[in-house]
């Protein structure tokens, strides 16, 4: 479900819309009263079908939102976040979970969550990632990938200021992320030969050293071991060379050293339909690339393309994975 204060239910209610005469059946875990409620103040004549089981789902999709009831504590208001209803956010995490463990449905995508308020009820976890990969009993670090019709980046590093960052990367960091998304594009994205383009950290990929040594210490000794896998790898390359368009059809995904190398180039190139993509799970995850926006919850007016587009990636992953 999301944040019910912010804009989840509304890109629910539109994703629906957009695809219930499509391929790709969904279910809300969600409370039904906010749904139908939040339809009507926003004039949207959707129908909400309250189900007791996932498979439910198959046959009401073309009808109504096939909803399966997490009920709120308190009434939710739009823009204004409530720790009395972080269990009911909680727990429509924990019963997603439980439906891709026991094969009742194919993957999870995840509305956009406000963690200051889980933290006010006693979240002890750091983000939605750590908390799937908890219920997943999950022994490695998972891996961040944004993806659009148009790149797919991982960052090594993440949400690290930049000092932080370059005293974090090493050998193993990148060796993990780049195996991770190795084993990922084989098996969830069906390319039987992933092309993976690894960037410098330092402008112009160091320059042979001239502005920094981390390409020839750190970056590129790793890389050779994983070339010896059997892993296609190019690089370290220059940040700033990687993103134009003929560069983009020469790799399947860019695996960066930083937060903003990998993200700037795709949210540039495609704002409002990226995904974020969990790597390393059991199971296929998938959330918009965006937060709960309370500053426009309730006012009709939130873009459903980038949680429309993380319905359509699980799709696309799930019959991958299927196959």
């Amino acid at each position: 479900m999301g944040d019910p204060a912010g804009i989840s239910g509304e890109l629910s209610l539109k994703a629906w819309e957009h695809l219930h005469q499509g391929a790709f059946p969904f279910f809300i875990v969600d409370c039904p009263d906010r749904l139908e409620k939040l339809a009507s103040d926003l004039s949207l004549p959707i129908p909400i079908k309250r189900i007791s089981d996932p498979l439910d789902a198959l046959t009401c999709f073309g009808q109504a939102l096939p909803v399966l009831t997490e009920e709120l504590k308190q009434p939710a208001i739009p823009g204004i976040g409530d720790p009395d209803n972080a269990s009911a956010v909680i727990n429509s995490i924990k019963r997603s979970v439980s439906f891709v463990q026991n094969k009742e449905a194919s993957a999870i995508v995840t509305n956009p969550i406000n963690k200051d308020i889980l933290y006010q009820a006693g979240f002890k976890h750091p983000g939605h990632t750590e908390y799937l990969a908890d219920l997943a009993n999950s022994k490695t670090p998972s891996v961040m990938m944004l993806a659009s019709s148009q790149l797919r980046v991982i960052p090594v590093t993440i949400h690290l200021s930049l000092k932080e960052a370059v005293n974090k990367l090493d050998s193993d960091l990148i060796s993990h992320t780049i195996r991770t998304a190795n084993t990922a594009l084989k098996h969830d994205f069906g390319i039987d030969k992933p092309r993976i383009a690894v960037s410098g950290l330092n402008p112009h990929a160091g320059e042979n050293g001239a502005m920094g040594t981390e390409e020839i210490d750190l970056i590129s000794p790793t890389l050779e071991l994983l070339k010896k896998e059997g892993i296609d790898i190019t690089g370290p390359l220059p940040a700033d060379t990687m993103f134009h368009a003929k560069a983009r059809e020469s790799y399947d995904v860019a695996v960066c050293m930083y937060h903003d190398q990998a993200l700037i180039p795709i949210k540039t190139l495609d704002f409002d339909s990226g995904v974020n993509i969990t790597l390393g799970l059991p199971f296929i995850r998938t959330s918009p690339d965006h937060g709960t926006a309370y500053n426009i919850a309730g006012q009709g007016i939130a873009n459903p393309n980038s949680f429309i587009a993380a319905i359509e990636m699980a799709t696309t992953m799930a019959k991958a994975k299927a196959h």
